[in-house]
Order: structure tokens, then sequence, then C-alpha cells
């Protein structure tokens, strides 16, 4: 299977009419004008809860403002964690995510979250609308009546942000072309709030490729999961999409799912978590997960927090993340370490570069590389920058496609993955100050979608973090990217050094010529 990234969807929609002749047969009422709900809040955290005495714990030994926090680095951590917190909760589960697909971790996810309403859990998903027209990661589908049948659980109520107004793919092409600055801008956001009082904020969408599942490849990905203050704040960014203009009510769709719709898809998820591989560590039925806080509490790493995120307004969606993260990064003294998927410097990101180094600052960055990639695209305009940054005094490391860490971070036992890619965003600042977020540094990530993160002001936190990020960098693990004396470009590991960018394949250079034809601010 052909994967199709969720970027080279949007670009695809814009750009691809061919789509509408092979899918024209797809089709969808218009939406229909509504009343938009009153606002909305996050419910008070209760004593209640799972979470409550690891909350109180925290608070106790270290003030009203701490929180505690716990690096997800394994994909398998990744899908355990939300479905432990998922199962947890006693009164309300909110997310919110751009990539909802329907596979087998999103069915997993799907019927978890079923069973907490079904024993009265309030549930509010806030998805992309992207999210009705995907099925699976190469796959288009048109997804209405099937949320539909979801929100129509009188505890579960799911909104889309930015919505296409007409139903149909070719609908949806044609407000695309009309209006590709608002239809191009996608939530990117991805965040699961427990209770109000555990929440899991970072980079992975809910897909197999993201959990581990995937059996052509697994993203080397990261999320962080928190206990306290820092619910209330991802809630508070919730809450600001949730009741803004952005968002369409499911309900507003009309769809009216029948007594026959409501047990057919019942059935059919039945019937795909009885064909589910084995997960080790992931239930397919609801479970207790006491012990496996109790176990967590103490391990926990305690630090004060900030979740960041861009703004949805009435009439724009204001770029607050990029000025955000250029303040964090720039604050730093001594060592700046970044690892992120996708990276389209600019003028501006050198400068800033060239001012750290000036001030004696290492500056340590990965990348992905051509051949760890899984949008060729984004390698098209990131490899022109190469020179520059090393000139700046950059080190410079670009994932490995078969590195080491595979079976530790990307794959979920018993699945193997053809290749590990990079889909991590994440910053350490003198191993003081951390983030952990949606956001890339490209151009898409930067002036399009909206993103979100959080900031943690913890210096051990930042030092397990820092260790992770280092570990990636191994050569073992990543190329060491470096100019030779007659200013040529190398790539060496713990293998070999190679004179040509590193891929998988001949079809992945020739996408990398290709893709240099478009703009970069698609991607």
């Amino acid at each position: 299977m052909k994967l199709m990234p969720p970027r080279a969807v949007v670009a695809a929609l814009v750009l691809a009419v061919a789509l509408v002749v092979a899918l024209g047969g797809c089709a969808g009422a218009p939406v229909q004008p509504f009343q938009h709900p009153e606002p909305e809040h996050a419910a008070a955290p209760q004593a209640d809860t799972a979470f409550a005495a690891i909350e109180k714990s925290i608070r106790d030994a270290h003030g009203a403002d701490a929180s505690g926090f716990h690096l997800l680095d394994r994909n398998e951590d990744g899908l355990r964690w939300r479905l432990a917190l998922i199962d947890s909760a006693r009164h309300t589960i909110d997310v919110q995510y751009y990539i909802w697909f329907d596979d087998t971790a999103a069915n997993l996810l799907t019927s978890h979250l079923l069973a907490a309403a079904d024993r009265g859990v309030k549930i509010r998903m806030l998805l992309d609308d992207l999210n009705t027209l995907l099925g699976t990661a190469g796959s288009v589908k048109l997804r209405d009546l099937q949320l539909s049948v979801l929100n129509a659980h009188p505890n579960i109520e799911l909104r889309l942000f930015n919505p296409w107004k007409d139903r149909s793919l070719a609908g949806r092409l044609g407000e695309s072309a009309a209006n590709m600055q608002r239809l191009n801008a996608r939530m990117h956001n991805k965040a699961l709030i427990a209770d109000n009082q555990a929440t899991i904020i970072g980079g992975r969408n809910i897909g197999d490729e993201y959990m581990g599942l995937h059996a052509d490849f697994n993203f080397r990905d990261l999320d962080v999961i928190g206990f306290g203050p820092v619910a209330r704040q991802t809630s508070a960014v919730f809450d600001l999409y949730w009741n803004s203009d952005w968002v369409l009510p499911v309900s507003a769709l009309r769809l009216q799912p029948t007594a026959t719709d409501l047990h057919a898809a019942q059935a059919q998820l039945s019937a795909k978590l009885l064909a589910l591989p084995p997960i080790e560590g992931c239930p397919v039925a609801p479970q207790s997960w006491s012990d496996e806080l109790t176990q967590l509490a103490p391990t926990l790493l305690v630090g004060t927090s900030r979740v960041i995120s861009d703004v949805p307004t009435a009439y724009e969606l204001r770029q607050d993340m990029v000025g955000e993260l250029y303040a964090l990064a720039l604050s730093a003294q001594r060592e700046l370490l970044v690892e992120n998927a996708y990276i389209i410097p600019d003028d501006k990101t050198l400068k800033a570069i060239q001012e750290l180094r000036a001030r004696g600052v290492t500056v340590k960055i990965l990348t992905n590389s051509l051949a760890s990639h899984d949008v060729p695209a984004v390698n098209s305009h990131y490899k022109k920058w190469r020179k520059p940054l090393l000139e700046a005094g950059v080190e410079l490391h670009e994932a490995r496609s078969d590195a080491a860490i595979q079976a530790l971070v990307a794959d979920t036992p018993p699945t193997h993955g053809g290749f590990m890619g990079l889909h991590a965003k994440a910053m350490v600042v003198d191993r003081e100050r951390a983030f952990i977020g949606s956001m890339n540094f490209d151009p898409r990530s930067a002036n399009i979608n909206t993103e979100m993160g959080v900031i943690i002001d913890s210096a051990d936190f930042s030092q397990a973090l820092a260790n992770l990020l280092e570990r990636d960098m191994a050569p073992e693990n990543a190329w060491l990217v470096r100019l030779d004396a007659r200013n040529e470009l190398r790539w060496t590991d713990d293998r070999e050094t190679v004179t040509r960018q590193p891929a998988r394949n001949w079809w992945q250079r020739v996408q990398d010529v290709f893709f240099m034809a478009f703009p970069k601010d698609l991607y």
C-alpha cells in the first residue's frame, strides 16, 4: 500500500482535480445554516477521580502550580496511556486531533471511548474536517455518516474544525480551489484530557503508524502525559477551539442515523475488534489501570508548565506559536537541542541560529533524511538549507530509516514496520526548559495550520528529554551531516560515509526532484 500522508491529502484537495474523476460517485448534501451552540467549558476537576490523588500529592509536595510529567517515548506507550486515561475517566473526556483514521489504533480507541460514554462519561471530540475524508493513511473515504453515528450517542458530542460547506468530494475540491487560503488551513492540534486532571499532548495523531501498528512503516514520535494544572491549561486551549466560529457541530450535518445505521456501525466495530491482531499491553476491552497509575505516580518529573497554541479568532487564525518558539529558542544561553520531523528554514531562522552561535550556544538539530521521510516534498525544500545551516555552526543530524531504535520506540510488538520515519516535535533549552507539541518548523505549521504544545520548566524533565534526543542523534540512529574540505556534503553513520543524500529507493529521489517545482508554502 502506498501511504498518503495527511499533508499530502490537503495538497491534493487543492491541486489534484483528478480525484473528482476517480471518485466522482461520492456525494453529500451541503451544510444548511445552523445556530451556533452557546459556549461550553471544561468541567472543574473533582476529588473522586482516578487522578485526584496523584494531583494532590504533587500539589502538597511542590505547590499549586506544579504538575507531574512522564515522557511517552514508545509508540506502544502512546497507545497504552491513551487507553488508560480513557478507561480511568469518571466524568469527562475531551479529545482534539488533526487525524483520527479508520484503522486498528483508531478503532481500538473509539471502542474505549464508546465504553466510557456508556458508563456515563461526557465526551467532547473536536476533529479537523479532514477526518471526514480519510479512511486509513492510504485512502480517501467520505465519513460524514460514520461520524454522525458516533455523535448520536447521548454522551458524545463531535464537532469539526474548518468544515467544507459542500460535503461532496467534488464540492470540497471546488471550495478549496475558490477559497484556498481558508480551506487550506487545518487544525494540527493534538490533545486528550481526562477529568480535567490528566492530559496527553504531543505529536501523535490517531492512526496505526503513530502507534506502532503499521506494517509498511512506523514513526518515531513523542508525547508527554501530565497531571495537574497542565490539564486545565490544555482544557483552556480545547475550549477556545470548541467554542470558536471555525467549528461545525456534526449535528448540523442533519444526518439522522437510523436504528439500522446504528446497529450496522456497532456490528462493524465489533467485527473489527474481533479481527484485531494481538497488541502487547493494549487490551481490547476496557480495564482498570489503577496499578499502572500507582506505579507511575512516584516516577513523575515535576515542573511548571505553559500550554501554548495558535488562536482561532472570528476572522482569521492568529499564528502565535512561531513567535513563542522563537522566543524559547533564543533564550538559550548554553545549548539548544531540536528534534523536528519537517524543517524548511528561512532567513529568519538562519539569523536566529547565527545569533545563538555568536553567543557560544551549541545548536544540535535532528530532522528526517530523505530515506526516513514520509513526505519527500518537504525534503525537496529543506535540502537547499543544509549547507547554510552547517555554515552557521549547526550540528546537523538526519534520521535513518533503519534506525536501531525502531524496535524500541517505533514498532509495537508484534508489528515490525518496513522502515522508521521521524514525526516528533521537541526542543530542549539549556537542559532547563523543554517543549513538546504538534508544530513542525515549516511554512505550513508557521503560517497556515493551527498548532499547540507545552513548555515545561523543569531541569529533571528537560534532562530526560535531552537524553532521548541525544540517543536519537546517535550514529546507529541518525546520519551526521557535515561539509568536507571541499565544502561538499557528507553523511556519516556508524557504518559508512556517503556522498549523496541517503534514500530508500530511486522513486524517492524522483519525487525529491519533482516536488521542487511546487511552492514550499504548501508544506
